[in-house]
């Protein structure tokens, strides 16, 4: 990812402890205007410190952080003007009706375009009477994206918004990321461990393990990079390789750098997916 005067989001060594925890340790990440970045990793990898760090809810140790030429800690209330979020959990108050929720928004957030909310809304089955709290699941995870999509923020943070969401409404809530909120130069970042089915929404990816970034690159730039061989003769395999791994098509060996067409006579060779790199640096992060 390149840098520039613009970025939404620019975090450089960023650093936070818990005790004896470094839960960032010198952690880098840039988000452009108009891109889509997939912050990915396993538990206790520092994603959640980084997401609180950018939404000004935790403060850091050290390092350099703004995001929209803002500092999160300190200007958290002008910050949130423009900067949307959807948690892991539901935080929509359950008593409160669906209309009313709707009115408490359009007065709070001078941002917030009821018409649009409305429009999103009449493609679901939300009832407008009914209390957030016996709503499903989904329909909850619709409400909250209706009403975020609502307010015209440049950034948009995103924390496993889809857990616990059947496959159906999960397809449904990417598919209206891209057509009602990716325009005019906004910007999302997502964490979440679906990683196949983010892979084809997403321009950029950020690969974290034990605080630091240990992969960042353009969706493009990992199928230029990154190549698999598969292959039954594994002794002809040429050294070099990441990771490999028994298959019933034969040994996989997944390359960084390697010419296709030197590994083409052994085995067949295609373009890793995002979860096999996924599985591939978490094996060796500091490789």
């Amino acid at each position: 990812m390149t840098t520039n005067a613009a970025s939404i989001i620019h975090a450089s060594q960023l650093s936070k402890r818990y005790g004896s925890v470094a839960a960032l340790d010198g952690f880098d990440l840039v988000v452009e205007p108009g891109h889509i970045v997939g912050l990915i990793g396993p538990n206790g990898s520092g994603k959640t410190t980084a997401l609180k760090a950018i939404l000004g809810l935790t403060r850091l140790d050290g390092g350099s952080l703004r995001v929209n030429g803002l500092q999160p800690w300190r200007q958290r209330a002008a910050l949130m003007r423009d900067v949307a979020y959807i948690p892991d959990t539901g935080i929509l108050p359950r008593w409160m009706k669906v209309r009313d929720l709707l009115n408490f928004v359009e007065g709070v957030h001078a941002g917030f375009s009821r018409d649009k909310a409305e429009r999103m809304l009449a493609r679901t089955d939300i009832q407008r009477d009914r209390p957030v709290g016996v709503l499903s699941k989904g329909m909850q995870v619709q409400l909250h994206l209706a009403l975020i999509l609502a307010i015209q923020a440049r950034l948009l943070v995103l924390d496993e918004p889809t857990l616990g969401l059947d496959i159906l409404y999960r397809e449904q809530f990417y598919d209206t990321l891209l057509n009602d909120y990716f325009e005019d130069g906004r910007s999302i970042l997502v964490t979440t461990h679906e990683v196949r089915e983010i892979e084809h929404v997403l321009t950029d990816v950020v690969l974290i393990a034990r605080g630091k970034a240990r992969l960042t690159s353009s969706m493009d730039g990992l199928r230029e990079d990154f190549v698999k061989l598969t292959t039954t003769t594994p002794a002809a395999a040429p050294d070099g390789w990441l990771t490999k791994r028994q298959t019933l098509a034969g040994t996989e060996y997944l390359y960084r750098n390697a010419e296709r067409a030197a590994l083409a006579p052994v085995g067949s060779v295609s373009t890793p997916n995002l979860a096999e790199l996924f599985v591939a640096i978490m094996e060796k992060p500091d490789a």
